[in-house]
């Protein structure tokens, strides 16, 4: 008996609750179109405002535009599926994002100082670029490769090279990623070698390799096979990563060349999320247990100006992903729910004029990344619309991220902005 008027006392409260808050919502959208009739009345600086990817955006949001919004099904807990606020339940308050900076240029001599010239200035994870030879599998001295060697990062023709490239630099301790696909395999291969020549056992190592051939067919074409034999071979690399180097992430599955290709922030994410899928099912008709490679997928993903629109990216991408991976592919752990991912500044918004404004672009750019809950970043250099960067460049780069995490107290909570009728609308 007490159970049962304890339950009806419940219910009880939980139907007044209700009716508390559909008389609130229907007081708060009478005053809001009060508001907006006066508002109306007032100019404003353009007839209409949209995001880059044209959703229009109000002039006002409030409780009325999250009416069909449910707090526990798409917001939830930092750490909780389906992950909306992060995949981590203290955020950036446990660790910290990995500051990644992208390098590579002429020989491994040179890479190798700039890798140890930034690790030496608070760096806490390597990323390497390489040139264009080496990302489409030419030696150096080909001639497919004439006037290109190390002009947009390192080369690489030899493990050599490689040794070279990661000479004083320990391995073992600091996470490498390689933003390679059509030769990643071989490539990854001579850094495994590097890592056993050590002694260094390929259970510690911890990295990503690009990998990920689809973005290449639609975005930077630097494939080399035809699509079913490229993906044969992206799916050998993820078995072989299951069985032997389980802290390494095997595709990264990227949305910034999508984006910097010209798709809006929309499109990037279809693709990306899409691609991911595609990759999914591919490992799963292998015969892989989804559980077994799921968790060390991860995605790269492209933040431009529009502040708002790119932090609810991230979170949708979360979101979106979490739902796809339990309830389509029935992936039973959670860590197989997670989105993780690494951010870039957009590229494509830099200016060659007066670039010191480049660094204001990357500094906004590198906030909405870090408030979307990156795992690691990027930040473009000052002087990237013009040459390779400069040691003064990459360091005041590598310097917005230390301040952003240091002195602007965005990384203190978890997920700050959860909550924001603007934000959550556009999620």
């Amino acid at each position: 008996m007490a159970d049962g008027r304890n339950g009806a006392a419940r219910n009880g409260v939980n139907r007044n609750g209700a009716a508390r808050r559909k008389s609130g919502d229907e007081q708060v959208l009478l005053k809001r179109r009060a508001w907006e009739e006066k508002a109306a009345a007032a100019p404003e600086r353009m007839p209409r405002f949209m995001t880059t990817s044209s959703e229009p955006i109000a002039r006002l949001y409030d409780p009325t535009d999250l009416t069909d919004w449910d707090h526990q099904r798409d917001l939830g807990l930092p750490g909780e599926y389906p992950f909306t606020r992060g995949v981590h339940p203290t955020g950036y308050r446990g660790k910290l994002w990995t500051m990644r900076m992208f390098a590579g240029f002429g020989s491994a001599e040179e890479t190798n100082a700039r890798f140890k010239y930034l690790l030496e200035h608070g760096q806490t994870g390597l990323s390497v670029a390489f040139d264009m030879p080496t990302l489409y599998g030419y030696d150096t001295d080909d001639p497919n490769g004439m006037g290109e060697y190390g002009t947009c990062g390192v080369a690489i023709s030899s493990l050599a090279d490689m040794e070279l490239l990661f000479d004083g630099i320990p391995i073992g301790d600091v996470s490498t990623s390689m933003t390679i696909t059509s030769p990643a395999a071989v490539v990854w291969a001579m850094y495994l070698v590097i890592a056993e020549k050590r002694g260094i056992p390929l259970e510690q190592l911890q990295g990503t390799i690009q990998n990920d051939i689809l973005k290449e067919y639609t975005a930077q074409n630097e494939y080399i096979f035809p699509p079913e034999p490229s993906m044969r071979l992206v799916v050998d690399t993820v078995e072989f990563g299951i069985k032997h180097v389980p802290k390494w992430n095997t595709i990264s599955i990227s949305g910034y060349h999508i984006r910097e290709a010209g798709a809006n922030a929309l499109q990037e994410l279809a693709f990306t999320l899409a691609d991911g899928a595609e990759y999914v099912r591919w490992c799963v008709e292998r015969g892989l247990d989804v559980d077994s490679f799921a968790p060390r997928l991860s995605f790269f993903f492209d933040f431009h100006n529009d502040f708002f629109e790119e932090i609810a990216k991230a979170r949708a991408a979360r979101r979106i992903w979490a739902r796809l991976m339990r309830e389509h592919f029935g992936a039973k752990s959670p860590r197989s729910w997670w989105l993780r991912f690494h951010s870039q500044t957009a590229g494509v918004s830099l200016f060659e004029q007066q670039p010191e404004l480049n660094i204001i672009r990357t500094t906004i750019q590198a906030l909405a990344s870090v408030l979307g809950g990156t795992q690691s970043l990027h930040t473009n250099s000052l002087d990237e619309a013009i040459a390779l960067p400069s040691d003064y460049a990459a360091r005041i780069a590598l310097r917005t991220q230390q301040i952003i995490a240091h002195e602007s107290g965005v990384a203190n909570t978890v997920d700050p902005l959860g909550g924001s009728y603007y934000l959550e609308s556009l999620t």
